[in-house]
C-alpha cells in the first residue's frame, strides 16, 4: 500500500432528460476529514449520500463537494385529443342551427377545453437521482486515484529527503572534530587560555572541562536521527495513512537537528547541523501534504 496526498479535484458531468448536472470534489490538507456540502434544494439526501461515499473513502483532508444544476427551457408539447375533436364536430353538424348562427370553424372546436393538450418537460426525479448517485461515485474514486497518484510522488520526495538526512548523519559521525584526540586539543587550549588569564583550581578547571567535553558530545543525537529517520522509512513502506505519525516524526527530527547544531563545537559540524536542518524543515512541508 502507498501512501496518498490530502491535496485533489475531481470533476463529474452530465445530463438526464432537461437537466444538466456536475459534480465538483476538491481536498486540501486537514487535520481530520471535514466535507462541506452544497447543492441545490430538494437533493439533500443525494449530498448526503455523496458525503457518505467521501467518508468512507477518504481518510483526512478538508473537502468540498458541490452539485450544480440546471434545466433546458424545452418548448412545451402539444397533443390534440383526436377523438374529443371528432366527437364535437359530428356533434355541432347534427344540431339544427337557429338562423343566423353559423357552424362553429375548426379553431372555436380546438379552444373547447380539453381538446388541445400542452406537456410540460418535466423529466423524471428518480432517473435524475440515480445518474447523480452513480457519478458521484464515480467523481470520489476519480479523487481518490489522483490524491494516490500524487502520493506515489510525494513518496519519491519524501524518500530522497531521507536519503539525504541519512547521508547527512553520518558525515556528522565521520566529522573529524568529534574525534577524541581533537575535542581533547580544543578542550586544552581553551583550558591554558583560561590558567594564562586567571588564576583558577587546576583539579576544578578539570571538572569543568570533562562536563563540557559531556556535553559536547552528539552521540546520543545522532543515534536518535539514525532511528527516526529508520521509522520514517518504514511508515513509507507500509503505507496508508500514515501523514500524522510522518509529521510527528518531523518534529522530532528536527528537535534533534537543533540539538546537534547547539551541541556542535566546531564550524564543520555546525554546518552538516544547519543542512540537517534545512532538510528536516523541506521534509515537514511535504508531509504535512500526507494523508
Amino acid at each position: 500500500m502507498s501512501i496518498a496526498s490530502m491535496t485533489g479535484f475531481a470533476r463529474e458531468a452530465g445530463s438526464t432528460g432537461p437537466a444538466h448536472w456536475a459534480w465538483e470534489l476538491k481536498s486540501v490538507n486537514g487535520r481530520g476529514l471535514e466535507i462541506r456540502v452544497r447543492v441545490p434544494a430538494g437533493l439533500d439526501s443525494v449530498g448526503e449520500e455523496a458525503r457518505a461515499l467521501v467518508q468512507k473513502r477518504l481518510g483526512r483532508g478538508t473537502c468540498h463537494l458541490t452539485l450544480t444544476l440546471s434545466r433546458t427551457e424545452a418548448a412545451p408539447r402539444v397533443r390534440i385529443n383526436e377523438a374529443l375533436l371528432a366527437a364535437l364536430a359530428e356533434s355541432v353538424t347534427r344540431v339544427p342551427m337557429p338562423l343566423g348562427i353559423t357552424l362553429p370553424s375548426v379553431d372555436g372546436l380546438l379552444s373547447v377545453r380539453g381538446v388541445v393538450e400542452v406537456e410540460e418537460e418535466t423529466g423524471d426525479d428518480e432517473a435524475l437521482r440515480c445518474d447523480l448517485a452513480v457519478a458521484a461515485g464515480r467523481l470520489v474514486e476519480a479523487l481518490a486515484e489522483g490524491r494516490r497518484a500524487e502520493g506515489r510522488a510525494l513518496a519519491d520526495i519524501v524518500g530522497g529527503q531521507l536519503s539525504v538526512m541519512a547521508d547527512l548523519v553520518e558525515a556528522a559521525e565521520a566529522c573529524p572534530a568529534r574525534r577524541p584526540e581533537a575535542v581533547k586539543a580544543r578542550l586544552a587550549a581553551q583550558v591554558a587560555a583560561l590558567l594564562e588569564s586567571a588564576s583558577l583550581d587546576p583539579a576544578r578547571l578539570h571538572q569543568e572541562a570533562v562536563l563540557l567535553a559531556a556535553r559536547a558530545d552528539v552521540r546520543e543525537e545522532i543515534d536518535r536521527l539514525r532511528a527516526h529517520i529508520g521509522a520514517a522509512r518504514d511508515l513509507l513502506a507500509t503505507g496508508g495513512a500514515v501523514g500524522r505519525r510522518l509529521d510527528f516524526l518531523a518534529q522530532e527530527l528536527g528537535r534533534e537537528a537543533n540539538t546537534l547544531c547547539a551541541k556542535a563545537n566546531d564550524v564543520s559540524l555546525s554546518r552538516i547541523g544547519l543542512d540537517l536542518k534545512a532538510v528536516v524543515e523541506q521534509f515537514r512541508e511535504q508531509v504535512q501534504n500526507v494523508e
